[in-house]
């Protein structure tokens, strides 16, 4: 029979039996067990908490003491991983240069805006997170949105713009004539490629140019000859054959019979009809048919001459603002 009772009335104590001599001999508790009943869909609980997780392929764009910070994943390491960007310095190319170089295992990347046109890598990255982008990593794209930052009020837009000014101007004058060296350098490259590309294009260039050379050169003898025999054979009509009296109306007609021909070709060709004029067009023409029998590339062999021509324009431009810069310093001192 149990009984309570002392300070501690639930607690469960034992009468003294017979054959004990007085001592009371505790039994052991019994283990408490808490049930509880789920109510409802299982399933439906499980979806509300997954929903809180991000998701492990989702790229997430946040702000952290100013700076964005982008957090994706890895595809060959499956690792999450977070890129700080800088606004002002950072562009799409360094970017995606700094997710290649972070995991091996990616063969292309680039970024498209929202309806599917591709950003260029020149674009700054502050431009890039105003709006929703678009992130394909090898073949798979993934979604971008980006919140939306507070707006500021015109004297703090107004300073904001004073400090990237100045930002910019000191980032200039610090790492000005170690970025004309490596423009120098990168256009030193360009160029030696470009006429690497451009060599055989030219020797096969000449070739086919000295082959319409000799083409023109014949028809113009060819044509002289025919003038040649055409005064001849005039002057053997008149003097020997018939007299002048009966070949001068025939000279007329042919002199107006050339006329025509001369208009003929104005109104076809929209140029005058000078020898010259004449020459380079059939020598275009020449030019041409052969580049085809060939084989050679008019179109890329124009492009790589465009590229020459402005990689050049540039380099001499880089070496003169190197000049001048290098003068003023040693002006200064």
């Amino acid at each position: 029979m149990m009984l309570r009772r002392g300070p501690w009335p639930w607690r469960a104590r034992l009468l003294p039996t017979p054959g004990t001599q007085g001592h009371a001999h505790p039994r052991p508790p019994m283990p408490q067990v808490l049930c509880v009943k789920l109510c409802g869909n299982l399933k439906f609980y499980q979806s509300n908490l997954y929903s809180t997780l991000v998701p492990s392929d989702e790229i997430t764009v946040s702000y952290k003491h100013g700076l964005p910070l982008i957090t994706l994943t890895l595809p060959s390491r499956k690792e999450r991983c977070q890129f700080v960007v800088k606004p002002m310095l950072s562009t799409v190319g360094s970017f995606l240069q700094d997710l290649q170089n972070e995991d091996k295992g990616i063969r292309t990347a680039a970024i498209f805006t929202a309806d599917g046109t591709e950003i260029a890598a020149s674009t700054l990255m502050e431009i890039l997170l105003k709006n929703d982008f678009k992130l394909v990593i090898d073949k798979i794209t993934y979604d971008v949105q980006c919140p939306m930052k507070e707006n500021l009020s015109s004297e703090q837009a107004t300073e904001m713009e004073n400090m990237k000014s100045l930002v910019y101007r000191l980032f200039t004058a610090l790492h000005l004539e170690e970025f004309q060296k490596k423009r120098e350098h990168h256009l030193l490259e360009k160029i030696d490629h470009l006429k690497g590309q451009l060599q055989p294009l030219e020797q096969m260039k000449a070739r086919i140019e000295a082959r319409s050379e000799a083409k023109i050169s014949g028809l113009l003898w060819a044509g002289l000859a025919m003038l040649s025999v055409q005064g001849g054979a005039m002057a053997w009509l008149t003097w020997w054959v018939y007299s002048w009296d009966i070949m001068e109306p025939v000279t007329y007609f042919i002199t107006f019979a050339n006329s025509m021909v001369f208009f003929a070709y104005f109104i076809v060709t929209r140029q005058d009809y000078t020898y010259s004029a004449v020459k380079s067009r059939q020598f275009l023409h020449f030019f041409h048919k052969r580049s085809k029998q060939q084989h050679f590339d008019v179109e890329q062999y124009n492009k790589l001459k465009d590229d020459l021509a402005k990689a050049n324009f540039q380099e001499g431009c880089t070496v003169s603002l190197y000049c001048i810069m290098r003068r003023a310093d040693s002006l200064e001192k």
